[in-house]
């Protein structure tokens, strides 16, 4: 009983660690698409760069970077953020990106 413990509990705790770093994932890519709709909806009403990284950084974290591209009447913006997790052993990021048509 106890050699079966001492090999299986390590592997537990593999896929517990394995887990909680999809979750991580999973949600740091949430809140890059939720953040990326906002600035872009910022954007396309006119408001300046200040108000686009504030709402980058409200909705994505503090980590989290953010760049616009304009194509004529459509405005890109793509965000990325450092997935954070209690296993970093593995730099992870995640990123998303939304188009918006801009505002007359």
């Amino acid at each position: 009983m106890t050699a079966e413990l001492a090999l299986g509990l390590p592997v537990v705790v593999v896929v517990l660690a394995a887990v909680l770093m999809l979750v991580a994932a999973a949600t740091a890519q949430m809140r890059c698409a939720d953040a990326a709709r906002a600035a872009a909806r910022s954007v396309a009403l006119g408001e300046d760069a200040a108000v686009q990284h504030d709402v980058v950084a409200r909705v994505a974290g503090a980590g989290a970077t953010s760049s616009t591209r304009s194509d004529g009447d459509w405005v890109t913006v793509r965000v990325e953020a450092p997935v954070v997790g209690w296993l970093s052993a593995v730099p992870l990021t995640a990123s998303a990106e939304a188009v918006a048509r801009a505002e007359p």
